[in-house]
């Protein structure tokens, strides 16, 4: 050491010159004196240094002009530290906002921009020194150590910043102003001093140099910038700002726009919010309301801006979807041609990628020493770039940055398109919307479009555009990536890359091909699935019929067959995903091994080296991605334009007149106001006939105004037409709107007009009653409320007058409780109670009720009479119209109009029809069963009955939450009890759900698993064999030149390629196999889990009890069958594939970076845990976001149909612009949802692409290393970088696969949890041949102390029951409502728990039998009418057991005979869905028909007649006692007045038989309840 040190020059400069001179050997070089032998000093201590020389002056000498240079930096570092940790000294003048991420100091996005290219500059600077010095003879610190320093203080020049703008101190801002003038200065004399030596552009420290003055100098102006904007020093007034809106708003949560450019590209910002959905699960509240210029509302009125536009320019085709396209890109095409930049920004920084590696490969095969710096100025060697990036080290760490801001600037671009597709969403959304409020209502009942129509556009097209923006630019970035990809590998492999690129450009068509099969096959699952679920859906609304009629096995069969259709378009669908799947990982085998087999075949002397095999290899893994992308880009470009065909359609499509009805001066002698219409013709359709003609009528202002007529004479559509809903050819509607409004006396109707027009008025509000109840999906107040000011005792009234108190006592939460989709879970009574009820509460002048009473018994009817109509209505002095059967309430009203087949046929007082229409009157009088003078007499005002209900649909709400779907763990719901905590909750969470895994895979049977298994192991086997070969074979052919070169005889053989290429191919082909054993295997187990789940599902729930239907949601078992199905069937198979490959291929490429550099393991290890906790965080936030994303669509949707349903009652109150306000609330909580999901994706990304990028740096380095020392083949370290770039692409895809994973396989935990559903017991005591054939012939029945309920946990409904019943009886069973008279007749078919007594039918138990026999032999007509869709025959005898006169029979006994006769088709004419081309007493008389076609002993109705009107009732009634002579009849009375006429009558009350004899016997006791039913009934 002592002998070194005296004589450092001598010995350094010979061993400098021996290692540059020499061939370049690892091993020689390895003598060069470390860095730990020399001393460090900074001005370097050689003794000839020019370091110390002053004689031209100070500023001549390199090391001082450095030394200057630190002075800046240190100056910042002195200066800013305390600022930093001590906090400011006066918190005054910070504006107190919610978040710390208000940036309003002007050029702010610059300076971060400035500052990221500082930073790199400093790097390259720091890398440059270091390399340019390896070949001093001593250390030269200040080459490097300023550029650190440097690099430190523009570190703490950015985060200074940042703290004093979210603080708002901007006069802390001046140390800043100093810092970059000072460091600018010193910058700019180093770079003069520079020029004057004869230093030049060669030289890359000169650039460098020049760079960083500039720098500087852009920093120093945006820093002077602030200052003049902001005036915070050297000017008198300072200028105030104030944060904008958002950030003063606590609700807004969502800070992406808001936050500097670092969090906004690594979306750091989401850090703590992902922290909290560890914490509590993650709600609506926990992601608050979106900002401003997202919401909705903002984003509709740029877009209709940019129709407004559209309009203007070509105003004779104002619609279509090429003004459509125009405006959409004029409202959004900003951010995507933005999104689209940074896209190409990307994809040419991804070719980084494959450059590096091979230039790393390349100099490490040279050694790594090609440096042979020969310019020596101011006493230190200068380098050019070329030197600098021989340096394999330095393109490790280039390698390393370009991936970094590769990933962060896709991640950006990928966040700005679907930033902007979310905001398209929205404002499309929205105007679907508002064109919904304006369509006309014929197009909807005429059928030109129906609420599914639009519901589809609104849940699929607007996702199909914002897909296609999503995906938009990648039809500028993909031609871009395709092109230099392909001169890239020309530039590496000559001509033979060109015969690659041709297969894989070739197999592109195919591919595309493959694609459109596969959108074909997925249209036609989709429509067989469609079916499927319309088949289950009906085969679960009419459930209870099917059991009561014993035909399971006639639905469950339609439904499995349509299954098989279904599964055989499945099967096809799964075909072409396999093929669609092999093509992807099949296309760069192929191409890779016909471009190397061809390359070292037929270019003999071609360069086949590592560097060139395996940079070539990369760039064909990313060529392969757009091409694969290709295809689904254009699918979703085919079916954007298809959407925007439909959305044109759509918005071109009728709209209503907005008709200035007239307001009129009276025109008739007498003075009263009121409302009119004279002589109007009204249409549905502006093409078709008049529906109403000649109409002239007055209803009288304050008074109570019927509309009586038989079925279908169009009294429904006269008070449409006065509401405006229908076209008017002619004629006028008068609107008398000049009265006060409310008791308030303001006018309060919502078109409060300034320049009142006497002429023409709009209407006020209508509360208006539609004949079909409409209700909302929300809780019952708030549907009777209706978005009016809640009133207590207005409330109460109204309860009272309906009668709903009763009703709502027996629900889960009351009056709170959530009403379903269309009111699923009420009866249909109660629906239109609360419908009624909606119109009694509003404070209109003018209340339009059609048909209140058609679903409601004699009771509530006479009660919702007197108290609502006659007492809250008429005394208030409003206008009551009311459109009614029940000729009995006649005598109150103050006018009546009487209408026959669309035309007005009398109108006038009662007194006046007496007089003048006697005929009619007396027809009147027959029909309501009155006495002339009890026609005067008021209705008898019952004592308000108190209604025990207490059973009346409890069986409906016996589960808590009706309306939430189980969504969450049903395996759990046993074992988290109430007393759990939320730990364990919030550990279940976190948990995977293994179990649920474990399910899906065992269903694949025994076979399958394995083969799965195995296969996708042996084929990334013999992957890494295929590229470890590669390497062998490269650089074998490495060796094999560099010994001829040795060995210099020309005489030598050419290395020999064919035993290489040879296994190579086989390698190949063996791969390709698997490739499709893989792909066939994962689809075909998919296929066969879905199969089996839906099978177990279809048969374990049609097999259920009853109670089972009454308690679980009916909307919970159809998801079943609709989305979770659809996730088994067609998306667990392809996430299952996914997850499993990117995990292989992870796995397997840690695998060979760990075999070529067994160092690596060190670092994977923290690598490992990082990684672990981030998809641990990630996967529970995801699972959250996701389902707040599909749960927010729900109500969105929801409220679409709504709206179009109710359509007519929005309108008529009036009420658009308060619905048009939730859409908007809607639409922004489910784009919030959507933006934090995206936002989450991309944090979850960006984090997996750096830890890629860190296992790359660090493969890089321990490969360079070892190769540099150990002799590693340079065919080895190709090998681990390039799988090295692998892990960095596939880490991301591995984790979001898992986390996709979770939630589908959440599906196949619901549908578990449906599978443990007990089935009831369809098996008898009685073997079928002891069951008479005949059974039961007579019809006798003997009950015995019958006892029953509805659940063994519930109290009984019938209690010690004991009746008898003759042969050939009619018996009637009568009782308020709830009083269990359904039940008894529930009973005959043990639908219900029967746990005491018995019941004999022909001296048969009926518990002995089999469920199946039991049920065929019995007959029943059930109060709701139930029709499926198909032909009339199939509705009548689904069985197909009867002959066409049989069915005929059957129809003339139900007087539907004419009815069916004028269809076409006759008894093949089609019934639509649930029999909506009937009306609803049309299909209680179909049912009738059904029971009488089965011709059973025993006949039960069950309040049958309830929606039919008097006279068809009273014809009916008879034709029953004869038709049925000689069967046993039990009725169970709606109207007393129906079973007078039978044998025996029972009263029952609270489940017991109260009186049971015959009805003369009973009507004769004074104090007999069936007389005072009678009484009321009159």
């Amino acid at each position: 050491m002592p002998g070194r040190e005296a004589n450092p020059a001598a010995f350094s400069a010979a061993t400098v010159y021996v290692c540059v001179d020499a061939p370049p050997s690892p091993a020689r070089c390895a003598q060069r004196p470390s860095s730990s032998t020399m001393s460090l000093a900074f001005c370097g201590n050689e003794n000839n240094s020019a370091a110390y020389n002053v004689e031209k002056g100070v500023l001549n000498n390199g090391c001082f002009v450095d030394a200057l240079n630190v002075v800046p930096h240190v100056f910042l570092l002195f200066i800013t530290f305390p600022i930093l940790f001590i906090g400011w000294g006066s918190q005054s003048s910070k504006v107190h906002i919610h978040h710390s991420t208000w940036l309003h100091f002007p050029g702010h996005n610059l300076r971060w921009i400035l500052t990221f290219i500082l930073l790199f500059v400093l790097v390259c600077e720091i890398a440059e020194g270091i390399v340019s010095d390896g070949v001093s003879e001593s250390r030269h610190l200040h080459l490097y150590m300023p550029a650190g320093m440097a690099f430190l203080a523009a570190i703490t020049s950015v985060v200074y910043y940042h703290n004093i703008e979210t603080s708002n101190f901007p006069k802390l801002l001046i140390a800043l102003l100093f810092y970059w003038t000072l460091a600018f200065i010193t910058k700019t004399i180093k770079f003069v001093k520079f020029c004057d030596n004869g230093v030049g552009f060669s030289q890359l420290r000169f650039c460098l140099t020049g760079l960083l003055v500039i720098l500087y100098g852009m920093l120093l102006s945006v820093e002077i910038n602030v200052i003049r904007v902001r005036r915070y020093v050297f000017f008198k007034t300072p200028k105030e700002v104030k944060p904008p809106e958002d950030l003063q708003d606590l609700g807004v949560r969502f800070l992406q726009p808001f936050v500097n450019l670092l969090s906004k590209g690594t979306y750091w910002w989401m850090n703590t919010f992902i922290k909290t959905a560890h914490k509590k699960p993650i709600d609506l509240k926990a992601i608050g309301k979106l900002p401003i210029a997202m919401r909705a509302l903002t984003n509709y009125i740029r877009l209709n801006e940019a129709f407004e536009a559209q309009k203007n320019k070509r105003s004779p085709y104002p619609q279509g979807s090429k003004s459509i396209w125009c405006a959409l890109c004029w409202a959004f095409g900003r951010p995507l041609v933005l999104s689209s930049t940074f896209r190409i920004l990307a994809d040419l920084l991804g070719f980084a990628g494959p450059l590096c590696i091979s230039g790393i490969v390349h100099h490490v095969g040279k050694g790594n020493n090609t440096i042979r710096p020969q310019i020596k100025i101011l006493g230190v060697f200068f380098i050019s770039s070329q030197e600098f990036l021989a340096n394999a080290y330095v393109l490790a760490v280039l390698l390393f940055f370009a991936l970094l801001l590769q990933r962060t600037i896709l991640q950006a671009s990928y966040y700005v398109a679907i930033e902007t597709g979310i905001n398209l969403r929205g404002a499309i959304q929205t105007k679907i919307y508002n064109k919904i409020m304006q369509l006309s209502t014929s197009n909807m009942s005429m059928g030109e479009m129906t609420a599914g129509q639009i519901c589809n556009l609104v849940a699929i097209d607007t996702n199909q555009l914002m897909w296609f923006f999503f995906l938009c630019p990648n039809l500028w970035a993909m031609p871009v990536q395709i092109i230099v990809g392909v001169l890239l590998l020309y530039y590496l492999l000559g001509i033979s890359a060109l015969i690659g690129a041709v297969v894989i450009i070739v197999l592109a068509p195919v591919q595309y091909f493959v694609a459109t099969k596969l959108s074909q096959a997925q249209r036609s699952t989709l429509e067989y699935s469609n079916e499927r679920l319309k088949k289950t859906n009906e085969m679960l609304r009419g459930i209870k019929l099917l059991k009561l009629y014993a035909w399971e096995h006639i639905f469950h069969s339609s439904v499995e067959e349509t299954r098989q259709k279904e599964m055989t378009s499945l099967k096809a669908f799964a075909l072409y995903t396999s093929i669609s799947i092999f093509m992807n990982a099949a296309i760069p085998i192929a191409a890779v091994l016909t471009t190397f087999v061809v390359h070292a075949h037929l270019t003999g002397n071609a360069d086949f080296s590592p560097s060139v095999a395996f940079a070539s290899l990369s760039l064909f893994h990313i060529l392969v991605t757009p091409l694969f992308l290709l295809s689904s880009v254009v699918r979703s470009t085919v079916k954007a334009l298809v959407s925007v065909q439909k959305l044109s359609e759509f918005l071109s499509s009728e709209e209503i007149g907005e008709e200035h009805d007239k307001c009129s001066e009276p025109r008739c002698a007498d003075n009263h106001s009121k409302y009119q219409i004279t002589n109007g013709f009204f249409t549905w359709t502006p093409e078709g006939s008049a529906t109403l003609s000649n109409i002239d009528i007055r209803i009288p202002q304050g008074q109570l105004t019927m509309i009586v007529g038989q079925v279908g004479c169009g009294k429904s559509s006269l008070l449409l037409a006065t509401l405006g809903e229908m076209q008017k050819t002619s004629g006028n509607v008068f609107w008398n709107s000049s009265i006060p409004d409310s008791e308030t006396g303001e006018d309060v109707s919502p078109e409060k007009e300034t320049a009142v027009d006497t002429e023409v008025r709009k209407r006020g509000s209508v509360a208006y009653a539609s004949q079909k109840p409409w209700l909302l999906n929300a809780t019952v107040e708030e549907n009777i409320i209706f978005e009016s000011p809640f009133n207590k005792q207005r409330y109460k009234a109204v309860i009272d007058a309906c009668s709903l108190q009763p009703d709502i006592d027996i629900l889960p939460h009351g009056d709170q409780t959530q009403i379903g989709e269309r009111g699923i879970n009420l009866s249909g009574g109660q629906r239109q109670r609360i419908s009624v009820a909606r119109a009694l509460y509003q404070q209109t002048n003018v209340v339009f009720l059609d048909d209140p009473f058609s679903a409601l018994d004699i009771h509530l009817s006479d009660h919702l009479m007197q108290e609502g109509i006659l007492k809250m209505l008429r005394e208030d002095k409003r206008t009551i119209v009311l459109v009614t059967h029940k000729l009995q309430y006649l005598p109150h009203a103050d006018w009546i109009i009487t209408m026959k087949d669309g035309t007005i046929q009398r109108e006038g007082t009662l007194k006046d029809i007496q007089k003048s229409e006697s005929e009619l009157f007396e027809h009147w009088k027959t029909l309501m069963n009155r006495q002339d003078q009890e026609l005067e007499k008021e209705t008898i005002i019952e004592r308000k009955p108190v209604l025990e209900r207490k059973n009346l649909r409890r069986t409906r709400y016996s589960r808590e939450a009706l309306l939430k779907d189980d969504e969450e763990d049903e395996e759990e719901i046993t074992e988290s009890d109430d007393d759990d905590n939320l730990s364990s909750v919030l550990h279940q969470r976190a948990k995977m759900p293994w179990r649920a895994c474990g399910k899906y895979l065992s269903s694949a049977g025994i076979l399958l698993l394995p083969l799965l298994v195995l296969s996708q192991l042996l084929k990334h086997t013999v992957m890494v064999a295929i590229d470890y070969w590669l390497a062998q074979w490269t650089s074998d052919v490495i060796s094999a030149k560099s010994d001829v070169e040795q060995k210099n005889c020309s005489a030598c053989q050419e290395f020999n390629h064919s035993r290489y290429s040879r296994v190579f191919s086989i390698l190949c082909c063996l791969g390709i196999i698997l490739c499709l054993v893989t792909s066939i295997a994962v689809e075909w187990t998919g296929l066969k889990v879905a199969k089996k789940l839906h099978y177990c599902l279809l048969n374990k729930i049609i097999l259920a009890p009853m109670r089972f239907f009454e308690t679980t949601p009916l909307g919970s078992i159809l998801n079943r069958f609709s989305a979770d199905c659809n996730t088994i069937d067609q998306h667990i198979p392809a996430t299952l594939e996914c997850l499993s490959r990117s995990t292989l291929l992870c796995v397997s490429a840690l695998a060979v970076i760990s075999f070529v550099t067994p160092m690596f393991l060190i670092a994977l290890l923290p690598l490992a845990i990082i990684c672990y906790f981030i998809q641990k965080y990630f996967r529970v936030a995801s699972r959250d976001l996701q389902q707040l994303d599909d749960s927010t669509q729900l109500p969105l949707l929801c409220h679409f149909s709504e709206t179009v349903e109710g359509l007519t009652t929005i309108r008529a109150f009036r009420y658009e612009g308060r619905f048009r306000q939730k859409l908007l609330e809607y639409t922004d909580s489910n784009n919030i949802a959507s933006l934090f999901l995206t936002a989450a994706n991309r944090w979850l990304e960006v984090r997996m692409e750096y830890i890629g990028a860190c296992v790359v740096l660090i493969a890089a380095v321990t490969s360079i290393t070892k190769s540099l020392y150990n002799q590693l083949s340079s065919g080895l370290v190709g090998l681990g970088l390039t799988y090295a770039l692998m892990v960095s692409n596939y880490l991301n895809w591995m984790v979001r696969n898992l986390a996709d994973m979770e939630i589908q396989l959440g599906a196949v935990k619901r549908i578990n949890g449906l599978l443990k559903t007990e089935a009831e017991n369809y098996e008898g005591l009685l073997s079928p041949s002891q069951i008479p054939q005949n059974w039961p012939a007579r019809g006798e029945i003997q009950i015995q102390n019958l006892s029953v309920r509805y659940d063994s946990n519930l109290k009984p409904v019938l209690k010690h029951v004991s009746a008898h019943i003759s042969p050939g009886q009619k018996i009637g069973i009568c009782g308020r409502t709830g009083s269990g008279k359904s039940s008894f007749s529930l009973a005959f078919f043990r639908m219900v728990d029967t746990f005491e007594g018995r019941i004999i039918i022909d001296g048969i138990d009926i518990a002995k039998l089999p469920l199946q026999t039991l049920r065929s032999r019995l007959s029943i007509i059930l109060q709701d009418p139930i029709l499926f869709s198909g032909t009339i025959r199939f509705n009548l005898d689904p069985e197909k057991k009867c002959t066409d006169s049989m069915l005929w029979e059957a129809l003339e006994i139900a007087q539907l005979k004419h009815v069916v006769k004028a269809l076409p088709g006759g008894l093949d004419a089609i019934v639509t869905e649930g029999g909506e081309n009937f009306s609803q007493g049309q299909r209680q008389l179909f049912c009738l028909a059904r029971a009488f076609v089965r011709k059973t002993s025993i006949f039960i109705m069950d309040e049958a007649t309830a929606s039919i009107d008097m006279a068809t009732e009273n014809i009916l009634q008879k034709v029953v006692m004869t038709a049925f002579a000689d069967r046993t009849v039990v009725t169970i009375a709606h109207r007393v007045h129906t079973i007078l006429n039978a044998d025996l009558v029972i009263v029952m009350k609270r489940g017991v038989i109260l009186e049971y004899d015959k009805p003369e016997v009973l009507l004769e006791q004074e104090d007999s309840v069936f007389a005072s039913f009678v009484q009321a009934d009159k």
